[in-house]
């Protein structure tokens, strides 16, 4: 559903070819898009194949060529019986042709036809012979008011165990490897509390601004586009117990459970910006682009401070920080540990130790600590163990964070999505400051398009015991001529052995 949109054409199809590509869709698999655009089949042929890449080589142009031979098209409204009727027909159609009767809905649409569609596929393509199942793209309401309005109405057409809650930030390979980084390494095992964690940092960096999409944008706001779902993900998974088993239902338990120990965010803990022109005046502010109401007040950052007030992170802030038209682009976690106790070095020689997990772009885990500069005296420089992905696994590919999430649905895995009650505990958390911001009773300062976000933020991560070493240190990069190289040198190696 949707499927004519930007969504549907930049990763819902590029990424069910990727899967088709490597095996995990049969052919006896069909694929319809529906949405309510005119168009032939062969348009739509031409429109979903447009953004699918790496289709030079012989092999992979024959695999494009039968996976389109497995999609097919129909138009229709939104609103209305005689659109799901047509596509009831091409679903019956196709089920003959593949002999399989399990459908899989995606809903690649705006929240307002949420409701619409879901009451039309239940009325008119629900099936009574196979599996049903839905999935349901973010935003998943405004507030927590609405959220349960989406919630109940959903929850009356289906059970819980049909709804898919797609967040696509629990796909990506990082993410998903925060588990295994927890829960196998003694190393962090033990030292995974109050007692050794000083605050963690989770922080989203784009270098765009909204570039003609403000109007979409301006609705929800950087809080609720980002924060509360995103980010809000990263921190249950760093934050949560051992569930008790690696069951759907155990692993969203201990979200949940960990959620549910978060008192609602407060206005004096959150910092809020909105991007003005580059400092050079070269690139636009947030109200310059002409879909953005005149005047808006809108944050285009926000950083926020949530504590969790239970035995293991009892005094240890969780700072998320999120913006546009930063200096970089990156997502990651940094997890800052305590001070040595010891006097021994002071502390503008020995600087804290962090872990960081990048999450994007050049995936990658760090453990920063303090070395002896080599040579005659005692000198002391910041280090890393460093694990870069694009160096360490030169032969493997790290698959699309919807790749991931797809092949979960057709599977029936659901502990990659979002359940109702913890979604519910998220827009708790949310909910009274983004009223207050909605009624502008959140102050929101300007800064420069290219910055690092507002000027206070500094002060604000430092009140929350954050540290920037004096020393001089910058994250080894690994670009892609390296990456290249380091991959030649691997194939050389191997035609030796």
């Amino acid at each position: 559903l949707g499927a004519s949109g930007d969504l549907a054409k930049k990763k819902t199809f590029p990424a069910l070819f990727g899967l088709f590509l490597h095996g995990h869709i049969a052919p006896t698999t069909r694929i319809i898009g529906y949405a309510r655009t005119k168009m032939d089949r062969p348009d739509f042929l031409k429109r979903i194949s447009q953004h699918i890449k790496n289709t030079t080589t012989p092999k992979v142009k024959t695999m494009l060529d039968q996976f389109l031979d497995q999609c097919t098209y129909v138009s229709g409204v939104y609103d209305q019986d005689s659109g799901f009727q047509a596509l009831e027909k091409e679903l019956q159609r196709v089920e003959k042709e593949a002999k399989t009767a399990d459908r899989l809905f995606y809903m690649a649409l705006p929240p307002s036809v949420f409701i619409p569609v879901a009451n039309g596929l239940k009325k008119n393509c629900y099936t009574l012979k196979g599996i049903n199942r839905l999935i349901v793209e973010k935003p998943f309401g405004m507030d927590l008011e609405s959220s349960r309005t989406l919630s109940k109405a959903l929850g009356a057409l289906y059970r819980e165990d049909e709804i898919y809650r797609i967040d696509h930030y629990l796909g990506k390979e990082m993410v998903k490897n925060i588990m295994i980084l927890r829960f196998t390494n003694q190393i962090f095992g033990s030292c995974w509390d109050r007692d050794h964690i000083s605050n963690v940092q989770i922080t989203f960096k784009e270098k765009i601004g909204t570039e003609g999409r403000g109007g979409y944008f301006d609705e929800f706001g950087i809080m609720r586009d980002v924060m509360q779902n995103h980010l809000f993900q990263i921190l249950s998974l760093i934050a949560m117990e051992s569930p008790a088993s690696l069951n759907a239902e155990d692993i969203r338990n201990a979200k949940v459970d960990v959620l549910r120990q978060i008192p609602p965010v407060v206005e004096s803990e959150v910092l809020l910006g909105q991007y003005g022109k580059s400092e050079d005046g070269s690139l636009p502010s947030y109200l310059d682009d002409e879909t953005v109401p005149k005047g808006s007040k809108t944050a285009t950052f926000a950083a926020a401070a949530f504590h969790i007030n239970n035995p293991r992170w009892e005094g240890v802030p969780f700072v998320l920080k999120c913006g546009k038209a930063l200096d970089q682009q990156k997502v990651e976690i940094r997890i800052q540990f305590k001070d040595m106790g010891s006097n021994l070095f002071q502390k503008d020689v020995a600087a804290r130790n962090e872990l960081v997990i990048r999450v994007q772009p050049e995936e990658a885990v760090y453990l920063k600590m303090t070395q002896k500069l080599p040579g005659l005296g005692m000198e002391t420089v910041m280090s890393e163990l460093d694990l870069s992905y694009a160096s360490r696994f030169t032969n493997l590919s790290v698959p699309d964070a919807y790749e991931n999430l797809i092949l979960d649905a057709i599977m029936g895995e659901q502990s990659n999505f979002v359940r109702s009650d913890e979604l519910d505990e998220a827009w708790r958390i949310f909910t009274p400051v983004l009223h207050k911001i909605d009624r502008g009773q959140v102050p929101v300062e300007v800064y420069p398009y290219g910055s690092r976000g507002p000027k206070q933020l500094a002060d604000f991560v430092g009140r929350f015991g954050f540290e920037r070493h004096l020393q001089a240190y910058s994250w080894p990069e690994t670009s892609q001529a390296a990456v290249a190289s380091a991959s030649s040198a691997a194939a050389s190696a191997d035609s030796k052995l």
